[in-house]
């Protein structure tokens, strides 16, 4: 979901016409590698968002207040107080053809240029005055760029300047008849010979252009008809070139794939009022646990499945558990069949006969067109069949129930998620686990949070694993032997951990971590939650368990309301 150089022509235009002229008047520290702007302009305060975050970077506006995610503001965020905040917006431009903004801003100090660089791998967001950098969110040395080093007090170097691709507005159909026959292998695909040919030209484009020429985005250049392709490359480029934007999202299997400002033929797409909407879609909020509500629904979906299917499965192998009785039934069966094989007679149907000489008689069906040692094998057969079901599907039943159990885990940590990449981490271990059914996705980097930390007032540090990710982080790295651990007993939920510093751990501190092991738990809402606590020590990882996954003994337990972590601080 990265942002193409029409994308960011569009969203020039859009905040040339809403924040230019606007007066600066907070800045906010979303997260460690985003800033957040509060803009009064045109009688309305607006929210800009600016992250450099490597993956996916972005630049737009947003509905809500923006909230600051860290405790402590980066260097950037200080200086951008220090001097552009009470500044106004003079002007937004974008360089020819390259994929950042940059946002001059007139201060009683002067002039500044914020500088967004929204390449992926190389996002960047700085701070310059005269062209010198005052500071930036990603530091990059010698060491990473001898060409361009962004550091303070060093003079912004821009990109290198694209050279030798086509200008868009140029391009005839003998260019693209010779881009098709430049491809080197014969399996060569059209879409790949686009881009870094022509500028602008993104790979989403080039899938979408490619679609509409040969109605596959993957055709093959030498499937692939010059004519067809340039007429196709025309229809899609001509209205970007005359800044006509079409903004909308396109999804695959219900999950934002791409944001766009032309309509795709090739994915599902739907139109949005602005190009800041459809990017704050397609991302989701900034903030919460319902931030991402619309992008958490086909991963819910995904976990509803495989929960049914999982409990068919429990079910289906409980079926199929014999009893004692049967099984004792096929063995006596087996054993009066040939005791009485010589008194049965050819094309006998059933023997009556007594096992035991003070029990009753038994019926034993027998099949006419066999002989007696074939009916008797027969049901030796089924009798140790049954006995290898009686002694494996037991384990099988148990391993169901505890990838059952995970799944309800991942539930919670999904309706936990506080951001994209947290999304994913479910995402993902549905994948492996082999319960995603959607198209595989590249895993989001960057965003995760660590367990949470808390300290207490009366200085007792308290580790806090809001998913299975971090439960895993918190019970078997954090943790020591003699810690106290607390989980809400028979839920989904955090593994908190009270770390044992030497001095006791009162009734009370016990009760409060329990009370914020309940609130992080899928009983939440309830009126009062059973928690068990104990030692590190008796608490182990369980075998062939997802992550975070464990068992406990000599465990105590306590029932508490459910509160956040602000009832130990």
């Amino acid at each position: 979901m990265n942002l193409d150089t029409f994308t960011i022509s569009a969203l020039a235009d859009e905040l040339r016409e809403s924040i230019v002229g606007g007066r600066i008047q907070d800045v906010i520290d979303v997260d460690a590698l985003s800033i957040g702007l509060e803009i009064y302009a045109n009688r309305r305060r607006r929210y800009l968002f600016l992250s450099a975050h490597a993956l996916h970077p972005r630049l737009h506006l947003v509905d809500a207040k923006l909230r600051r995610g860290l405790q402590r503001p980066t260097q950037l965020g200080l200086l951008l107080r220090r001097y552009v905040e009470g500044g106004r917006i003079l002007r937004v431009t974008q360089p020819a053809w390259e994929r950042l903004l940059e946002i001059e801003i007139g201060c009683h100090d002067g002039t500044f240029q914020l500088v967004a660089e929204l390449m992926p791998r190389r996002a960047n967001l700085l701070l310059l005055r005269d062209g010198m950098i005052l500071d930036c969110l990603n530091r990059v040395g010698p060491k990473e760029n001898r060409y361009r080093l962004s550091l303070p007090n060093h003079r912004y170097v821009p990109p290198p300047p694209i050279r030798d691709q086509l200008d868009p507005s140029t391009v005839t159909e003998a260019d693209i008849q010779n881009l098709l026959a430049s491809a080197e292998k014969e399996s060569a695909q059209a879409r790949r010979l686009l881009p870094g040919r022509i500028l602008g030209l993104s790979p989403l484009l080039a899938r979408e252009i490619v679609f509409r020429a040969a109605g596959d985005p993957n055709a093959r250049a030498a499937d692939t008809d010059a004519g067809q392709l340039f007429a196709a490359f025309h229809a899609v480029v001509s209205p970007l070139l005359e800044r006509r934007w079409r903004p909308g999202i396109g999804s695959v299997h219900g999950l934002p794939e791409a944001v766009s400002v032309f309509p795709l033929t090739h994915i599902d797409w739907a139109e949005s009022d602005s190009i800041s909407r459809a990017i704050q879609d397609c991302f989701g909020a900034l903030a919460g646990v319902d931030a991402y509500k619309e992008a958490k629904k086909p991963v819910q979906v995904a976990i509803d499945e495989t929960r049914a299917k999982l409990r068919a499965k429990i079910e289906a192998l409980r079926r199929g558990l014999p009893d004692a009785g049967d099984l004792q039934r096929l063995q006596q069966a087996g054993e009066l069949i040939l005791a009485y094989q010589y008194a049965i007679s050819a094309g006998q149907s059933e023997l009556r006969a007594q096992y035991d000489p003070e029990g009753p008689e038994l019926l034993v069906s027998l099949d006419p067109e066999r002989t007696p040692l074939e009916n008797a094998q027969d049901y030796f057969r089924r009798y140790e069949k049954a006995k290898s079901a009686a002694a494996a599907l037991p384990a099988l039943i148990a391993e169901a129930q505890l990838e059952r159990d995970f799944v309800e885990q991942l539930e919670s940590d999904l309706a936990a998620a506080a951001n994209w990449p947290e999304i994913d981490d479910v995402v993902q271990i549905l994948d492996e686990r082999g319960h995603w059914q959607g198209a595989r996705r590249k895993r989001i980097g960057g965003g995760r949070q660590g367990p949470l930390r808390v300290v207490s007032r009366d200085g007792y540090v308290i580790w806090v694993g809001r998913n299975s990710r971090q439960n895993e982080k918190v019970s078997f790295k954090l943790a020591n032997a003699q810690d106290i651990w607390l989980h809400a007993r028979d839920v989904p939920g955090a593994h908190v951990v009270i770390r044992n510093d030497g001095r006791r751990i009162s009734e009370d501190l016990i009760a409060q971590a329990a009370a914020v092991a309940a609130w992080f738990s899928k009983r939440r809402h309830d009126e009062k939650v059973p928690v068990d606590y104990t030692r590190v020590k008796y608490v182990k990882a369980i075998k062939g368990g997802g992550p975070g996954m464990a068992t406990y003994r000599n465990e105590k337990s306590i029932n508490v309301q459910p509160r956040d972590e602000s009832i130990l601080a």
